[in-house]
């Protein structure tokens, strides 16, 4: 059974920096895909940042050169490094990951971030 474990969300001012981080563990764990997604209250779940087993990255369009996604296949972690935060990044981020192409079927249970002003 696959299981993803998010850290290092929290509160910060505007223009500061987060670095979340998500361990995945199994009896085989070996996702083709990674990613962090967010939701804020009232809105749907997007995709933040996405990396593949060989590295192919996809980020969605609000990140603007804003975040870095990066994984350690050998260690099963993903990282998404967060610089120059917004209030409108608040949202509580989840790590999922997909064994097969982008079928994101297990997910953490989420990170509060928040950004104030």
């Amino acid at each position: 059974q696959v299981k993803l474990v998010e850290s290092g969300g929290g509160l910060v001012q505007a223009g500061g920096s987060l670095r979340l981080s998500c361990a995945g563990s199994g009896k085989i764990f070996r996702p083709n895909a990674m990613a962090w997604y967010r939701q804020a209250p009232g809105k749907q779940r997007e995709l933040v940042a996405a990396i593949t087993i060989r590295g192919i990255i996809n980020y969605g369009d609000f990140v603007k050169g804003r975040f870095t996604i990066s994984r350690d296949n050998a260690e099963n972690t993903v990282e998404l490094q967060m610089n120059n935060l917004e209030p409108e990044d608040t949202a509580v981020y989840y790590c999922g990951s997909a064994m097969y192409q982008y079928d994101y079927d297990n997910w953490g249970q989420g990170i509060q971030v928040t950004v104030v002003s």
